[in-house]
């Protein structure tokens, strides 16, 4: 077993879940911030076999796609500080490790 790891931008969280969902993999989430703009995000808790983990891997890259955000700028004296503060933003932090154990607990 794997388990992987995925933080995305909250206003995607919601696809990726879908996407996941609709090809058999559940997640759990939570709610993070983070980043050097301290964006909101949902980090994905997901458990899979190794035989598909490449399956959740494409699903996560294809459901989450960078943009560029840009600040305005409030006058024409600092259109020039506009331009140092464009980030790239969007797209997914994943990180995958090996699962010894998994366990459900049923009540």
């Amino acid at each position: 077993m794997k388990m992987v790891m995925a933080v995305v931008p909250r206003d995607e969280a919601g696809h990726v879940i879908e996407a996941l969902v609709a090809a058999g993999y559940t997640a759990t989430f939570s709610d993070s911030r983070g980043g050097a703009l301290r964006q909101a995000q949902q980090t994905l808790f997901i458990a899979v076999e190794k035989a598909h983990l490449e399956q959740v891997l494409s699903i996560i890259r294809t459901s989450c796609r960078s943009c560029i955000e840009l600040e305005t700028a409030e006058s024409e004296k600092q259109l020039s500080l506009a331009a140092a503060s464009t980030a790239e933003v969007g797209g997914a932090a994943v990180f995958v490790w090996d699962l010894e154990r998994f366990e459900i607990y049923e009540v």
